[in-house]
């Protein structure tokens, strides 16, 4: 009886332990990897004409992956300096890093490639190859975009260590930055900075919305734009990495001060990473680094049969396109942050309405995320053609319903997470 009292008294100590540590908030874990991933010189230039190659290299372009582990849940997220990845690639990307061996539960799922959208990157669509008789894609460069992007995702998650986290918030470009269509515009610069345990910087994530396009048509070199300026002045000032997460830049989102050329360009990124860092000296710290990750197929219609065409004859490539087309959207939180995606450039209303589904804390909005499917805009730009550049928006869109089907998926989702939030 005696030994049996002890046995108890021992399971129940252990009963207690066990509760404890279980009702321990989890320590989020992140890792970074990067890499370049400049084309070949004489590859084609997406953005603007057809028939531009690149002849040399003014900045390199970079493949920059985070892994996010929260002890239970993990997730990738991955910037691209490029003008925006389809979604067939994305699908290559997940079967390739699904093939790797991780040592945290890892699902292929769980990645969100989000691109910046430079206009002096590689044609990875194919809308800007010689001409409409063939597409500007390379195969042998799309094969080692998909392999290095997984292998980047497999070694940030080699590199997880202990986070903190902060945020903070600007508004930004008054300047330089205009809706041209004469709308509204989100202004707002969000950073969210993981910190290690000495206080140091491992990676900030900046969401902000402007066509990185000062470099388009007018040089022939590799570039991310101002992108280029605002890396360097980031990591001149913080160490570590940082990514770019391009915002909504549908309906026209541009830089209203091209005349400056190269340097414009820097100083204008210089001054995007000045502005992020001066948020992130009135920093609030996040009470939750709890990962929540919800995804959506959604079928486009395709009302414009331009996108149908590209499809049949091979410009858009290994991309079925009917009547609809196949996408996807994602929406998923850090603690008290939230994201979700937008798969192509899609007007500010949007990015507003779909930060109105979001509950307080740091929101971000990716553009040209899972997918890039040219214009998401107001349904008015097809019911009215005076409006301003009504006629080039609305050939370079799917059709008059994506938006509202897109915000449909989103609020959707944006109750999923609420929920899932509430069970955990």
């Amino acid at each position: 009886m005696k030994n049996l009292g002890i046995i108890l008294l021992f399971t129940l100590l252990g009963l207690g332990c066990s509760n404890k540590i279980s009702n321990t908030p989890l320590q989020l874990h992140i890792g970074v990897s990067k890499t370049v991933i400049n084309p070949p010189i004489g590859s084609f230039i997406a953005g603007d004409k057809q028939n531009r190659r690149f002849i040399g290299v003014l900045d390199s372009l970079y493949a920059k992956a985070v892994v996010f582990y929260d002890g239970e849940n993990s997730m990738a997220l991955v910037t691209l300096d490029c003008i925006g990845l389809l979604y067939q690639d994305l699908q290559k990307i997940r079967k390739k890093t699904s093939e790797l061996k991780f040592d945290i539960p890892f699902s292929s799922d769980n990645i969100v490639i989000s691109s910046t959208h430079t206009h002096s990157g590689p044609d990875v669509v194919g809308l800007w190859g010689k001409d409409f008789s063939q597409t500007g894609v390379d195969s042998v460069y799309m094969d080692f975009l998909v392999k290095t992007v997984a292998e980047q995702i497999h070694k940030a998650s080699k590199n997880l260590q202990e986070s903190s986290i902060r945020y903070g918030q600007n508004e930004f470009g008054e300047e330089w930055v205009a809706n041209i269509c004469h709308e509204e515009i989100d202004r707002s610069v969000t950073v969210l900075q993981f910190l290690d345990n000495n206080q140091n910087n491992i990676v900030t994530l900046t969401n902000f919305a402007c066509h990185p396009t000062y470099m388009d048509a007018v040089f022939s070199e590799i570039s991310a734009d101002y992108l280029a300026g605002f890396y360097r002045e980031m990591e001149k000032k913080w160490g570590g990495e940082h990514l770019f997460l391009q915002g909504a830049i549908g309906g026209w989102i541009q830089p209203i001060d091209k005349e400056g050329g190269y340097q414009k360009a820097i100083q204008r990124g210089t001054e995007l990473a000045l502005s992020a860092t001066a948020s992130l000296m009135e920093a609030k710290t996040l009470s939750s680094s709890k990962i929540n990750f919800s995804k959506q197929t959604v079928f486009f219609p395709v009302m414009n049969e331009a996108w149908q065409q590209l499809s049949a004859g091979g410009i858009i490539v290994d991309r079925e396109v009917t009547d609809v087309i196949e996408s996807e959207v994602v929406w998923f939180s850090i603690g008290e942050a939230t994201f979700a995606s937008h798969p192509g450039e899609t007007a500010p209303v949007y990015s507003l309405n779909t930060k109105d589904l979001m509950p307080n804390g740091p929101k971000f909005i990716l553009g040209l995320s899972q997918d890039a499917l040219g214009y998401i805009i107001k349904p008015a730009y097809f019911d009215n053609p005076e409006l301003p550049h009504a006629a080039y928006l609305t050939r370079m869109s799917l059709g008059k319903q994506t938006g509202e089907e897109l915000m449909k998926s989103l609020t959707e989702l944006s109750k999923e997470n609420t929920k899932e939030k509430i069970r955990n």
